[in-house]
């Protein structure tokens, strides 16, 4: 049995880990990126190696360098024979004014949070052409469809990510190809919860204040959305009753956007 292979961008913790968990569950092989140290690193190797009947590597490409990230591809591709999945997971995040917003801040998120995901797209495609099969979905975020203060760079970048993956799904839309995005509010992730301090600090207000009236304050459903939610929508993108569903975005978002 030939398995179809996912790579899964920022995969090492959060909502990238959940993700990979759910697909080698599912039955894929699991291309795990993102920084860590060799410690967690030959930890998540043996967990699913222990865990599932697929077969599970690393590779360390940064993100943020488009000849990483053409490493990256090519060295799935070679382990595997192919690359079915591609998951753009990896994001930064950084809070504060415009006016006081650190260039260099600037700079990574684009980078990272869109600018990665074109170059994981122009390298993994041709891989899924030569198939006629593929699927793949970024996760951007509520603030790839509304917008919150203080966070200009991110909120760019993700509504960016939305309208790349309208293009792309449009571009190969007839070569059996889905491109969708995901929508989550906000999660508990090691990304969100480093958020409350520069939010307090932005706003003026205490730390308490900012997840409860901020940051959860947007939710209708006034909770974290779990990791394992998203890891559920994008094992059902993945499956051939998905195969309709492309240039979507799907919201996960807690009632948010729905105000």
């Amino acid at each position: 049995m030939i398995r179809k292979s996912a790579i899964i961008t920022g995969s090492t913790s959060g909502i990238g880990l959940s993700i990979a968990h759910k697909l080698a569950a599912d039955g894929y092989n699991i291309v795990l990126n993102g920084f860590a140290d060799s410690a967690l690193i030959n930890k998540l190797i043996q967990e699913f190696s222990t865990n599932y009947d697929t077969r599970c590597i690393y590779h360390p490409a940064d993100i943020s360098k488009p000849e990483e990230i053409k490493a990256l591809i090519t060295e799935a591709a070679r382990v595997f024979g192919s690359i079915d999945i591609l998951i753009n997971n990896a994001g930064i995040q950084h809070v504060a004014p415009i006016d006081e917003f650190p260039e260099e801040k600037l700079e990574a998120i684009i980078r990272i949070d869109l600018l990665g995901a074109f170059y994981t797209i122009k390298y993994a495609l041709p891989h899924m052409k030569q198939k006629q099969w593929g699927r793949i979905i970024n996760i951007s975020s509520a603030h790839g469809l509304v917008a919150s203060p203080f966070k200009a760079p991110y909120v760019a970048a993700k509504h960016g990510l939305i309208g790349l993956s309208k293009s792309v799904a449009l571009e190969v839309a007839e070569q059996g190809i889905t491109v969708n995005s995901i929508c989550p509010g906000y999660v508990k992730t090691p990304l969100v919860l480093g958020q409350i301090a520069d939010t307090a600090k932005a706003r003026g207000i205490s730390e308490e204040s900012a997840l409860r009236d901020v940051i959860l304050g947007q939710q209708a459903t006034k909770k974290f959305v779990e990791t394992t939610e998203i890891a559920a929508i994008v094992s059902f993108l993945c499956s051939n009753d998905a195969k309709s569903i492309t240039g979507s975005s799907i919201v996960v978002d807690g009632g948010w956007t729905a105000h």
